[in-house]
């Protein structure tokens, strides 16, 4: 499926690139933890599929449209980590789902701090486009731009607050 719409936002993170672990990060966010990183942000957890795969479900209101995210594990390294979810979204057009690929990446900036890059990007699915359709949305111009703008004001929030705990976690020791 094509991009419909993606931000990407960085942040310092003030802990040397080998004491970060963004995948095990990811997998071990507690709630009150994602909570914390915005707004929005309702309630996490992490489980595993049949195949073994680590999971990361995400709840979160945006913009009026309630967001249950099912990630799954694709990239798994200490300084990338990518999953993508099928996602369940609810609004006031009813409920459908999107596709959600959300990608962290931290760089090496000195000796003791690097550059986390928070990249999101959404893919409608056909369910999506047929409700647009049944709710006489012919036109996806006005819909790709309130998304991305709703997306990018979000990843803006969320992304420091990411970095924060994942320094706190970094100068802590709990990666090495």
């Amino acid at each position: 499926m094509e991009s419909f719409t993606e931000s990407t936002t960085t942040a310092i993170i003030n802990a040397p690139l080998e004491s970060i672990n963004l995948t095990e990060w990811l997998f071990t966010l507690k709630d009150k933890e994602y909570q914390e990183c915005s707004a929005s942000h309702i309630a996490a957890g992490s489980s595993v599929t049949e195949d073994g795969l680590r999971t990361s479900i995400n709840v979160e209101e945006i913009a009026g449209n309630l967001l249950i995210q099912h990630y799954v594990e694709d990239i798994s390294k200490r300084d990338h980590c990518a999953v993508n979810s099928v996602s369940d979204s609810l609004s006031p057009l009813g409920r459908t789902t999107l596709i959600i690929k959300w990608e962290l990446k931290v760089k090496k900036r000195s000796d003791s701090s690097c550059e986390l890059s928070n990249h999101v990007v959404i893919s409608l699915t056909e369910h999506f486009l047929q409700l647009l359709n049944e709710a006489g949305v012919s036109d996806l111009e006005p819909v790709r731009i309130n998304m991305k703008d709703n997306l990018e004001a979000h990843n803006i929030e969320e992304t420091p607050l990411f970095a924060a705990n994942i320094q706190k976690k970094a100068l802590s020791g709990v990666w090495r």
